[in-house]
């Protein structure tokens, strides 16, 4: 079972309280009307799917709030969470929490 951090609650519980919601620091277009077909579909569809770490978008469904994480999609560990809205995070072998 996989224990994940909550940075708002401050507390390591199992998967089972959460929601995965996606890769992380997508930016929305401006405009979205102004892009082709192909544009929006991109935005919509294609996403990295790093081998590695990963940067991703998590729901603690306790508290109800988004957050960030890095994710080692090899070893499927959580490097480390934090608050939506911070800065994307370097990624480093020392982020581990």
């Amino acid at each position: 079972m996989l224990l994940i951090h909550c940075p708002y609650c401050e507390d390591s519980l199992p998967e089972l309280e959460f929601t995965y919601a996606g890769e992380a620091h997508i930016a929305r277009p401006a405009d979205p009307s102004a892009l082709s077909d192909e544009e929006w579909r991109d935005f919509l569809f294609i996403r990295t799917n790093a081998r590695g770490p990963h940067y991703e978008r998590w729901r603690h469904i306790g508290c109800g709030r988004f957050f960030n994480a890095i994710r080692d999609t090899v070893s499927d560990r959580f490097l480390t969470t934090y608050k939506a809205g911070e800065p994307r995070r370097p990624l480093t072998n020392e982020a581990a929490e």
